[in-house]
């Protein structure tokens, strides 16, 4: 590293009231920069010839005091050349200096040749503890608006049936978990912030303005509310002698999706992925919840595998499997709980390698289920109780969905989650759904580890010691868990939370679809759900597998061991060609929708050399018509395309817009290609 030298060729002196004022100008991008005024503590950073953000300031709480950026005494510049896997440019710091506190210091990374930055806050000591740590906070600064401005909220996990949404900018502050937006839904240019790193904290953007103008914008470490992180207390201290926040990501891009799919990608380059990611093909299948739950038998699973294996033959991935998940309720086959005979399981591994596919399973590794019954319980595989290892909070235990937290850090759970994975391993698994995983990111008055100390730590521990155990052995799926910090750990998430068959389960999975495709950059796969078909009506069932290819794999939920004659559309379907061509990258559709408030886009396009695939759908029960224009999907308004079907193979030939017609609730997939 080079030694860090005080700037002199940026440093401008500019006369105000007679007074000279310190100036660093750090350009980044194609003509954007970073302003720092050293006589203020105040940064401002400029887009062209934009002022997007203006007169920013940082804060830190260090053991119980509030430093700001804009009260230190005494404010120094220093510069030194970076690089790191984002690309290269300069990192500038900000040291501020106060009487008897701590070195506070604050960086920012300015790429060459990327359009955003990213900064963090540092706090250097002796015994140092800290619960807010703020690098952007700003009461002015815009947007060029030639619409109406919006918000967007992203929630914190995908528990409680929450949902992603957009808010008119207004004087409401809107807080979204982890990242945030604020754009203009007409020309989609918008300002993206938000943390790139989630091991250690929990992070809120919370921002309000009018029109185009922000009147505030916070991007903070140290986010904790009980209605989206889940906390029934204030968010746990970081503590150490010397003390980071996660990096934040700052970016203003002509196309705010653009902007979204941009942050995740440096999300996903900057953390280090802790589980090895999945190079085998895209997952397809089926899962017990979705219609079977709490009556599974070895007689209902192995039905289904019979299914899979003479009914639908060509719905296979293109390592020519599919995986047959048991889901909660798989101990209804174990003689004697989880000490007991595992010999049904192992049955049932045999069975569907034998039908050349794959067994997965399912646990929910940090949660009490039990916990109403009696306080002495013996945890599997160790020696401890489980009110031992209940997860302790300011006002008492966490219980959410039934279920009650265990300290990720504590040795009963550590044995326990031991016990039952190997038992699992054991018996051949290759896939394991994991569920409930946000009850290990739980604030906490004191973990067993005295060394983890916020929620977010302990999550990291608790996710680690899984993947431990797990050794790279099966397909990782998350169900309910923190949407962004899951990714170092899986290979596969839900989107949202449970969602059956009818259409407005379809609305609600592509809701999360619709604010949250972007996540796909953090995970080898995201999934729509149980794509449950029995009872609805054929138009509600194509919105339904729909919904899946949109997302990404595809995941069954029927109970399959009973013949129905609705089973024979899902035959047809599944079996398509082109079903088996879209499935292969599994990635997820980008909405041409959006701002939709809480709803779902009812249109989604994924772009390919050769075409592209188009999914639209009429979430109302009544008839309904939709008309696309090509350039507000981004393809040639000159030329002329074919569209053909995937579902049903028919097919036509259209120029400038598109129109769907419904005859009610439904959806249809296209494959476009130019036919000129």
């Amino acid at each position: 590293m080079q030694r860090l030298r005080l700037i002199v060729l940026t440093l401008v002196a500019i006369l105000w009231d007679g007074v000279a004022l310190a100036q660093l100008k750090a350009p980044f991008g194609t003509g954007n920069e970073l302003t720092y005024d050293l006589e203020s503590g105040q940064y401002s950073i400029r887009y062209g010839d934009f002022p997007v953000i203006c007169q920013a300031a940082a804060a830190v709480v260090v053991n119980g005091k509030k430093y700001s950026s804009e009260e230190a005494v005494k404010r120094s510049f220093s510069e030194e050349p970076f690089s790191d896997a984002l690309g290269s440019g300069k990192k500038y710091t900000v040291a501020w200096q106060f009487t008897d506190a701590p070195v506070i210091r604050q960086h920012f990374y300015c790429y060459a040749t990327q359009e955003f930055l990213t900064t963090e806050l540092e706090v250097a000591g002796r015994a140092l503890r800290s619960n807010y740590m703020a690098p952007l906070l700003t009461s002015q600064g815009g947007l060029p608006i030639r619409g109406r401005a919006e918000t967007l909220f992203v929630p914190f996990d995908n528990d409680t049936f929450i949902r992603y949404r957009t808010h008119v900018l207004s004087d409401t502050a809107n807080t979204s978990a982890e990242v945030g937006a604020i754009f203009d839904a007409s020309s989609k240019k918008g300002l993206v912030t938000g943390s790139l790193i989630h091991t250690d904290w929990k992070t809120g953007v919370r921002s309000a303005g009018q029109g185009g103008t922000l009147t505030q914008l916070e991007v903070w470490a140290g986010y904790s509310d009980v209605a989206v992180t889940r906390d029934s207390m204030p968010h746990g201290a970081v503590k150490g002698d010397t003390i980071f926040s996660p990096k934040m990501f700052i970016g203003y891009f002509d196309d705010w999706q653009e902007g979204m799919e941009s942050y995740a990608h440096a999300t996903a380059v900057l953390n280090s992925r802790y589980i090895a990611a999945w190079e085998h093909a895209t997952p397809v299948g089926w899962n017990s919840w979705g219609e079977i739950k709490e009556h599974l038998t070895y007689e209902k699973a192995t039905g289904v595998a019979d299914f899979f294996d003479t009914e639908i033959p060509d719905f296979r991935n293109e390592d020519g499997t599919a995986y047959i998940d048991l889901d909660s309720f798989w101990d209804n086959m174990v003689e004697g709980g989880y000490r007991g005979d595992f010999s049904n399981l192992k049955a049932f591994v045999a069975y569907c390698r034998a039908r050349g596919l794959q067994p997965g399973v399912y646990w929910a590794p940090f949660t009490d289920w039990g916990h109403r019954s009696r306080r002495d319980r013996v945890a599997e595989g160790s020696d401890y109780h489980f009110s031992e290892m209940w997860t302790r909070t300011a006002t008492g235990y966490h219980d959410l969905d039934g279920g009650r937290a265990l300290d990720p850090t504590h040795p009963g759970t550590r044995k326990r989650m031991e016990f039952v994975i190997n038992k699992l391993k054991e018996c051949g698994f290759k896939m394991i759904k994991v569920d409930f995983l946000g009850h290990a990111a739980i604030e906490s008055t004191g973990f067993y580890d005295p060394s983890v100390t916020t929620g977010m730590q302990a999550y990291r521990a608790g996710m680690e010691y899984l993947c431990d155990l797990l050794d790279n052995q099966m397909l990782v799926y998350a169900a309910i868990s923190p949407s962004l910090a899951t990714a170092r750990y899986v290979h596969m998430r839900r989107i949202a939370c449970d969602a059956w068959k009818t259409i407005k389960d379809t609305e609600y999975t592509l809701n999360g679809v619709t604010y949250g495709w972007w996540q796909d950059g953090l995970y080898d796969y995201i999934d729509a759900d149980h794509l449950v078909f029995a009872g609805e009506s054929i138009g509600a069932n194509r919105a339904r597998l729909i919904s899946g290819l949109v997302t990404g794999p595809v995941i069954l939920g029927d109970d399959y061991s009973v013949a129905a004659p609705w089973q024979q559309h899902v035959k047809q379907w599944l079996q398509r060609p082109a079903i088996h061509t879209l499935l292969q990258s599994g990635k997820t559709f980008r909405p041409v929708e959006g701002n939709a408030n809480l709803l779902a886009s009812r249109v989604f396009i994924r772009h390919e050399e050769e075409g592209a695939y188009l999914a639209v759908f009429n979430y109302r029960k009544e008839p309904g018509k939709q008309t696309l224009e090509m350039s507000a999907l981004g393809l040639d308004p000159d030329a002329t395309y074919r569209a053909e079907e995937l579902l049903d193979g028919s097919s036509e030939t259209f120029n400038a817009h598109f129109t769907v017609d419904f005859d009610g609730e439904g959806a249809y997939i296209y494959r476009l290609t130019k036919a000129n």
